[in-house]
């Protein structure tokens, strides 16, 4: 007995049924895609998020280190100064001191 051969009506169905099949394939394959490059940027932004705080405390670090550095630096430049006063007002003060009796003892 001969095969039979599908007619043009079986042939055509099985090509729709091929090619919704390849394009059921097809749709999953791009929401797969679709959804791999949202959890991708997710991880991006987060990362960039990450970073971007990272960058920002150790600048905030940096700068504070710098102000406490500056700081530092007035509060020694001030007591140096004071000192140098003191000194200067303490070798002046035996010629105050004669100053004013001067004035004291001829008004």
């Amino acid at each position: 007995m001969p095969e039979e051969q599908p007619s043009v009506l079986q042939q055509i169905r099985k090509k729709e049924v091929e090619l919704s099949v390849r394009a059921d394939q097809a749709r999953r394959d791009g929401e797969q895609i679709v959804a791999d490059a949202k959890r991708e940027a997710a991880d991006i932004l987060k990362n960039a998020e990450v970073d971007g705080r990272r960058n920002a405390e150790r600048w905030h670090k940096e700068q504070l280190a710098s102000v406490l550095e500056e700081v530092d630096k007035l509060h020694r430049s001030g007591e140096d100064e004071v000192k140098t006063a003191r000194l200067k007002g303490e070798q002046n003060l035996p010629k105050a001191i004669d100053e004013i009796v001067n004035v004291v003892i001829s008004g």
